[in-house]
């Protein structure tokens, strides 16, 4: 039954502390049967799961018992339940012995027990403890995450903090598997087509309730895109990798982000800073807003320290089907109000509940994609600048002349950015560089994208200019 070319990472623990649930989660089905009651799982469970194109086996064996020494042979004179329990925890021992990589599971509500000392010992009797992890399941808030400090006690190693439920913590989890299989020579680095393909990090954000998580869900479900094989294990921001017209679009799924949320404590504030971390690894946001309840002043200025990172802005207004008034020209002036330092960005009126329009935003995600890594040549912009120029003479900003453009160029893309060069005791006015990189927009087609132009001086040498 086993692949014997492929790592095996069986699941252990006594009974009742999430082993099923953490299973069904990481293969991504409802496979291994979840129950209070002791002793649900008698036989395993077993699957193939992947995580960043490579493949594991995964066990999920039953719970041991208190009771049982995994070391003691069955005893033949007994029968019914004890016999089918006492054959349960024989197997366990036998794939404990198999095993690649062993899951211990603790429970952190429970803590410390001496069921699960007893297991320890077994494992450390053995020297199985350099292929164990400790995991600590239902960590559910930023508070209990504290409360798990007791587990380091047990010598098995920093243990490795997870929600089953939620699945908090699972892809940390599998990083570190990873990491150990390839210290011990377990998997080798795979060559991907797919690992070598771009990743397009879309990042979604906006206040809680807005709609958020159900546009996820639309996106997995829209039948033109196609699901790639990476499970979609679920961090406090939810990572889902969607192949679509041949590229990969990192879909990262933020907690609601605002500011009175960042001057509360606990779980609500741990979440919208990890959210915050998210979004320095995107390079499209999608801001969405409920229609019905636009931004306030304070979240504006949260999306305008966004946009200082340089990330691209689509502007999504969900909940377009309880709208009766559907006049996009004055809901598009309302938005736009709202934020005026993203007026670049492009607007889609959309329904994540029915779907309405939700089709539409991936191609707008590509062509975005496109307008960040654009080039342009001296050349190219030499032309640009002497008919700029001719509309629009350079605003002088200190000083009693106008100042003199000797060149425009592109110094950086995705996202671009250029620089204009001046005479040395020149000062251009910041309203000639924003006509600039509106009129580069434009022209150049950079939709959805901050464009910056900044200033630099020619140096003078010697009474010359350089």
């Amino acid at each position: 039954m086993f692949n014997n070319n492929l790592p095996l990472i069986v699941i252990i623990g006594r009974t009742n502390v999430g082993k099923s649930t953490l299973f069904n989660r990481l293969v991504e089905s409802n496979q291994a049967i979840v129950s209070p009651i002791e002793n649900t799982t008698r036989d395993f469970n077993y699957n193939i799961i992947n995580w960043r194109y490579n493949d594991f086996q995964l066990i999920d064996s039953a719970g041991v018992s208190d009771t049982f020494d995994l070391n003691k042979k069955i005893d033949k004179n007994i029968s019914g339940l004890d016999e089918i329990n006492q054959k349960a925890q024989k197997q366990v021992y036998e794939l404990i012995k198999k095993a690649d990589l062993l899951f211990f599971v603790v429970d952190n509500k429970d803590g410390v027990l001496p069921e699960d000392r007893n297991i320890i010992n077994f494992l450390k009797k053995r020297n199985y403890q350099n292929k164990t992890f400790l995991i600590v399941n239902k960590v559910d808030d930023f508070k209990q995450r504290s409360e798990a400090s007791q587990f380091n006690k047990l010598s098995l190693g920093e243990p490795i903090l997870i929600s089953s439920a939620t699945g908090s913590g699972l892809g940390d989890l599998l990083d570190l598997t990873i990491n150990f299989f390839k210290d011990n020579k377990k998997i080798k680095i795979k060559e991907s087509k797919e690992e070598d393909r771009e990743r397009i990090n879309l990042c979604i954000i906006g206040k809680p309730n807005v709609g958020k998580s159900s546009l996820l869900n639309s996106f997995l479900g829209y039948e033109r895109a196609i699901v790639s094989d990476i499970p979609h294990t679920t961090r406090e921001s939810q990572n889902s990798e969607i192949i679509y017209k041949d590229k990969i679009i990192n879909i990262i799924d933020t907690a609601g982000i605002s500011r009175k949320g960042l001057k509360t404590k606990g779980l609500e504030k741990y979440g919208i800073i990890k959210s915050k971390q998210s979004l320095k690894k995107a390079d499209i946001v999608l801001l969405m807003l409920d229609i019905n309840d636009l931004l306030t002043k304070q979240d504006a200025r949260l999306v305008e320290e966004i946009t200082d990172l340089g990330k691209s802005f689509i502007i999504v207004a969900n909940k377009w089907d309880l709208i009766e008034d559907r006049n996009t020209k004055k809901w598009t002036r309302e938005i736009n109000i709202r934020l005026p330092f993203i007026l670049w960005a492009p607007i889609l009126f959309i329904s994540a509940k029915t779907g309405e329009k939700t089709n539409k935003i991936f191609d707008l995600v590509l062509k975005i994609n496109e307008s960040r890594k654009k080039k342009l040549s001296d050349t190219t912009l030499d032309r640009f600048l002497n008919k700029m120029i001719k509309i629009h003479k350079p605003s002088k900003g200190r000083g009693i002349k106008h100042p003199r453009i000797f060149s425009l160029k592109q110094v950086w893309d995705n996202p671009p950015r250029f620089e204009v060069k001046i005479g040395s005791q020149e000062d251009l006015h910041d309203s000639y560089l924003r006509f600039l990189e509106n009129r580069l927009r434009e022209n150049f087609d950079f939709v959805g994208t901050p464009v910056r132009v900044s200033v630099k001086k020619n140096k003078k040498i010697h009474g010359q200019r350089e």
